[in-house]
């Protein structure tokens, strides 16, 4: 009995870091999904810059732990 407890106390603390809350931004669009471990923003907001053509920065942020590895976001 005391072993299918572990399992599932385990499966539930997975859930909670694993499982990602969505947000929705005002900034043009950028929905940001994040969970304890990582966060993933799929950016479309507006682009600060008015000298530029862009009217949007679009991309995708990924961090793990707080650190980013991969950015692809139209600067």
């Amino acid at each position: 009995m005391e072993k299918k407890a572990l399992i599932a106390v385990a499966i539930i603390i997975a859930a909670i870091l694993l499982i990602p809350i969505p947000m929705r931004l005002k900034d043009g669009g950028t929905v940001v999904y994040k969970a304890l471990l990582y966060q993933i923003s799929d950016v479309h907001s507006l682009n600060p810059d008015i000298t530029s053509d862009e009217p949007y920065i679009d991309g995708t942020i990924i961090k793990i732990l707080g650190v980013e590895i991969f950015n692809n976001t139209d600067k």
